[in-house]
């Protein structure tokens, strides 16, 4: 076959729509993961063939091995804080990927980069941040974290007279980094693309569950004596949805002059529900916040945003590197690819537009509540089932809890238990959700954000866990 042919393209969207309907239309009712999953998987392979074989012949190959995807779109998966796509999002990823904008430069695409310029502030005004911020669009949290560290970065450089940004690390004062034990793995990550050092961090908590100890953050800033330091708040925790207090961090921050950075990657979603507002008290205080939109806003992958106070940082650090073809870093128009770590980058302004207007704070702040109470039923279901043990509060949509038996020690049987049952789960495939350590204790946690779960999807867990955990308790 030749180089690709116009006529394809018709039967190719013909195809995938029709396709994607009857996946879309099956999926509530399909198990989460097909017990062959790994065997249909290993039949893609094999050399680079000279001649293809045309693009719809193609697609049908890989919908054929759709048996091998987990359908985390669906509404009975909980792992990993992933959420579905909403109808409207869904449409205009879609046409994201059929008009092939790149947002990086306004001149290429005013359209995508308009959009971009009016989530941002429709973000704000959803998560209650100050309009003053600055912020842009990214893959995910982990790129969202690092665009808000590297701006803290350039800031604490600045305080020793150092452009980091232009002259690099080797003439600036090291920068002290503390959190509590719920510091996520992605802010450390950032750290150490950054060159701080995965090592600067001083996780400092109080206990084993990783409660932040604000005594002993405080006389940390304060043995520091003026030195840069960020601080780092985590607004939901992945293990049971907790919240460090981030008023009292925001003080701690703002009395010693460091830098307050709330990783709010699911979290930040609290702010939308009167019942839940309370968990993100302070997070306006912050010189920079961030939040994964493939989570709690039901956007597709990869969506993330970062939000930062002084917006001027944002150009100082990923604006410097200009050539006579490119648009200028000061034109009046944001250039995208100035502002984050992509110079090319997807018009994922699309989604995350599209969701919000079709919408509305209304109808997201639905989304988040129906998931609470999701949330809260599945928490119920645990305390009155006589095998099943919470081990945490549940202030959010994140349900830990264990298997334990009626007379059973809490000792490393048990956690052989339920690691066995999380091992199994997954094969089981009817409903999807993990396992952690919690206190010392394996445990799971499954995390509710898609608009598309139901009650049955729930209860589907504890019933999973129970039938589980009664074969192999019995098996031993």
């Amino acid at each position: 076959m030749d180089r690709p042919d116009p006529s394809e393209l018709q039967k190719v969207v013909d195809f995938a729509a029709r396709e994607a309907g009857e996946y879309l239309n099956t999926l509530a009712d399909r198990p989460v993961r097909n017990p062959r999953a790994d065997e249909v998987a290993a039949t893609f392979g094999g050399p680079l063939r000279d001649e293809g074989v045309g693009a719809v012949q193609a697609l049908e190959e890989l919908v054929a091995g759709f048996d091998a995807a987990v359908h985390s779109a669906g509404p009975k998966f909980f792992h990993f804080v992933d959420g579905g796509v909403t109808p409207a999002a869904l449409g205009a990823d879609w046409l994201a990927s059929t008009t092939d904008q790149n947002p990086g430069a306004w001149v290429s695409t005013p359209l995508a980069a308009r959009l971009e310029q009016v989530s941002i502030e429709w973000l704000k005004d959803l998560f209650g941040l100050p309009a003053s911020m600055g912020g842009v669009l990214t893959t995910g949290a982990t790129m969202a974290n690092f665009v808000a560290l590297a701006c803290a970065r350039r800031w604490c450089a600045e305080r020793a007279g150092i452009d980091v940004d232009e002259v690099g690390l080797a003439g600036a004062p090291p920068i002290t980094v503390l959190g509590g034990g719920y510091t996520h793995p992605s802010d450390i990550k950032a750290l150490g693309m950054l060159g701080l050092g995965r090592a600067r961090l001083q996780k400092i908590a109080r206990d084993i569950v990783g409660r932040v100890d604000l005594e002993a953050m405080e006389a940390a800033l304060r043995d520091l004596g003026g030195a840069p330091a960020i601080v780092i708040g985590s607004a939901g925790e992945v293990n049971a949805g907790d919240f460090d207090p981030l008023n009292h961090m925001a003080d701690l921050a703002e009395r010693y002059g460091a830098w307050f950075h709330v990783d709010g990657a699911f979290g930040l979603f609290a702010a939308l529900s009167p019942r839940t507002q309370h968990l993100v008290a302070g997070v306006d205080r912050a010189d920079s916040v961030i939040a994964d939109g493939h989570k709690w806003l039901n956007v597709p992958y990869e969506n993330g945003f970062a939000f930062v106070r002084d917006q001027a940082l944002l150009p100082a650090v990923f604006g410097g590197a200009g050539a006579a073809y490119l648009p200028d870093v000061d034109e009046p128009q944001p250039n995208w690819g100035y502002r984050g770590p992509e110079m090319s980058r997807r018009a994922r302004s699309f989604p995350v537009w599209a969701t919000l207007r079709a919408y509305g704070r209304d109808g997201h702040r639905a989304i988040v509540e129906h998931d609470l109470d999701l949330a809260q039923r599945l928490a119920g279901t645990v305390d009155a089932a006589p095998d099943l043990e919470r081990l945490a509060d549940v202030p959010l949509n994140v349900v830990c809890f264990r298997y334990r038996p009626a007379g059973s020690d809490d000792g490393p049987e048990l956690d052989d238990l339920n690691r066995r049952i999380g091992e199994a789960a997954i094969v089981d495939g009817r409903v999807f959700f993990g396992s952690t350590v919690y206190g010392g204790r394996v445990a799971f946690r499954p995390a509710i954000v898609n608009w598309r779960s139901r009650e049955q999807d729930v209860d589907l867990v504890a019933q999973v866990v129970g039938e589980l955990g009664a074969r192999f308790s019995t098996e031993s």
